[in-house]
């Protein structure tokens, strides 16, 4: 019996706030150092919505709403780790403070984004978001 190789399922989520973007420092590879939007896996026998919001609150310590979905990346080569499509959506913050955690060493506002320090293909997304 052979099986096929699929993708694996992560979501972003951007963030704007009266103080800028909020975006993480990565703590681990891949791209550690650099910025990028809050996001991760989709654990199994979880909706995508779900798994947006947990990864934002676990990576910034802020609880958001989702507003709209930003897109879907499905370019193969997109994460040096293999072939992962992320669902991207934008939120409003509901509540929190920002605060770090194991997966970001810091967690910022950006009024002014960081277009060529930014991880992945998040310059694309916030581009296809209307930010810059």
């Amino acid at each position: 019996m052979t099986f096929e190789r699929h993708p694996l399922l992560v979501v972003d989520v951007i963030i704007p706030t009266s103080e800028g973007v909020i975006l993480i420092k990565r703590a681990r590879e891949p791209y550690k150092g650099r910025w990028a939007l809050p996001g991760g896996f989709v654990r199994y026998g979880e909706r995508v919505e779900e798994a947006a919001v947990r990864e934002a609150e676990e990576e910034t310590g802020l609880k958001v709403r989702l507003k709209e979905l930003v897109g879907v990346y499905s370019e193969p080569n997109r994460d040096p780790r293999g072939h992962l499509v992320s669902i991207c959506f934008l939120a409003e913050r509901v509540s929190g403070k920002l605060s770090t955690s194991d997966e970001a060493m810091e967690v910022r506002a950006f009024e002014r984004i960081p277009w060529q320090e930014l991880a992945f293909d998040h310059a694309r997304m916030l581009k296809d978001a209307g930010f810059g």
